[in-house]
């Protein structure tokens, strides 16, 4: 009865720790929201004078897009502007650019990526760029 039991409090701990690891793996989308707006929105408004919101993709758009880091019809790579680099070079003029300095690159991809994704067409929660 003892080892039933044991082996129920393993499995419970190990579905635990699996949950907590994938939740950490997941993006902030709040994080990504502010990134998104301030740094991709406000760049595309002053190259295009066009905004691109997240409401202009579905979610299976969005994560394609972002997988094959086409940006600019395949002109350069969509992580180049995610980069700790390019926030370095604009972080004198862009505030987002400067609270994120530090962040990792790839944590900041999923942040973005879990906010289009939220906010895509058919995501949770459709979201404007405004």
């Amino acid at each position: 009865m003892k080892s039933k039991l044991s082996m129920a409090m393993i499995i419970a701990i190990l579905g635990t720790t699996a949950y907590t690891t994938a939740q950490a793996a997941d993006g902030d989308w709040k994080v990504g929201r502010v990134y998104y707006r301030q740094v991709c929105t406000s760049c595309h408004i002053a190259k295009t004078e066009k905004a691109i919101s997240p409401t202009s993709k579905t979610k299976a758009e969005w994560a394609a897009y972002l997988q094959a880091d086409k940006h600019a019809k395949g002109k350069d790579s969509v992580k180049q502007y995610i980069s700790q680099q390019y926030r370095a070079s604009i972080k004198a003029t862009n505030k987002a650019a400067e609270k994120f300095a530090d962040v990792p690159d790839q944590q900041l991809m999923e942040d973005i990526k879990a906010f289009v994704i939220k906010g895509a067409k058919d995501g949770d929660s459709p979201a404007s760029c405004s």
